[in-house]
């Protein structure tokens, strides 16, 4: 089936969301849907393959290439609970972006779940760009839950910049990461996250930082919102000459509860490495600054959130 055959109007919303996407991508793509592949293209440096022992796809980019690469999933069904790994083999001086996220409908009274493993080996002096968009929404009573787990081995030379968002509409969250960087590797990572309601999110993230000159850097802004519970947990590891950076910042508000680890651990002499954090709720001078402005208490309130998740 082509993809105007199988994607209505709901999945349209979803993949709007999660990935910006406003019609058919262009080039190589993946598009999961309740489970099974909706539609698939692929390019002359891109292959995408579905795995023969389980779950998922290969996705097989080659050395030099400089393409965008789309691999959302959705889920529609309530009940629906999947397990998916996805592997990435990244080729040498490679440039790509690649656009994931999953977004879950659920208008039943069933638990939608879909966990993942995405794992990349990024070759020599390649550059990823990596977005992951996690949206929820329906009037069902159904739980959403998303489970992702990223692993990520870079060779010397090589980078990754990882965005992760959660944009709302998650009941349940448990993320797991981990990069392993090689000489003059780099790592950037930017999470952002915002809980409502009761809903629960935990980050734990390690980064060993092995070979010579490499380089890593967490930025992780939340806000908690009502009885939300938020845990972070980021680990720098420095196993070499290298420089690590680990900042948690939160905004909390109502009954919600918020805790923020952020650890690091040398183990050599030439390893530098700094971790921050900080929770607060939002400063009442600030909002009285927005409301003299001709702004709403809420829309002040509105107005500081999407500037400090920005």
């Amino acid at each position: 089936m082509s993809y105007e055959e199988t994607i209505n109007s709901v999945d349209m919303e979803l993949l709007k969301k999660i990935a910006d996407l406003t019609g058919k991508p262009v080039g190589a793509f993946n598009i999961r849907k309740d489970s099974e592949c909706a539609d698939r293209h692929n390019s002359e440096n891109i292959e995408i393959k579905t795995k023969k022992d389980k779950a998922g796809i290969d996705i097989r980019i080659k050395p030099a290439t400089k393409e965008t690469c789309y691999i959302p999933v959705i889920i529609t069904k309530t009940g629906v609970s999947e397990m998916v790994y996805n592997d990435f083999y990244v080729g040498e001086n490679a440039d790509v972006n690649i656009i994931a996220g999953c977004g879950i409908h659920n208008c039943g009274g069933e638990e939608s779940r879909h966990d993942g493993v995405h794992t990349f080996y990024v070759g020599k002096n390649a550059h990823v760009k990596y977005t992951e968009k996690h949206y929820g929404d329906g009037d069902g009573t159904g739980g959403k839950v998303m489970n992702p787990q990223t692993i990520v081995y870079l060779e010397e030379g090589a980078t990754i910049n990882m965005e992760s968002v959660q944009i709302g509409g998650i009941d349940s969250t448990k993320r797991f990461t981990k990069f392993v960087v090689g000489a003059r590797g780099e790592v950037i990572v930017t999470e952002r996250l915002m809980t409502h309601g009761e809903q629960l999110a935990t980050s734990d993230m390690e980064i060993e930082l092995n070979g010579e000159d490499s380089k890593g850097r967490v930025i992780s802004r939340s806000v908690a919102k009502d009885s939300s519970v938020q845990s972070f947990h980021p680990r720098m590891i420095g196993n070499a000459q290298c420089f690590g950076h680990v900042q948690c910042d939160s905004i909390i508000m109502g009954e919600a509860k918020i805790s923020s680890v952020p650890e690091i651990a040398a183990n050599s002499t030439e390893a530098q490495l700094i971790h921050e954090a900080a929770i607060g709720k939002i400063a009442g001078d600030q909002l009285l600054k927005l409301q003299t402005l001709g702004l709403t208490a809420e829309e002040a309130e509105d107005r500081i959130l999407k500037g400090f998740l920005a």
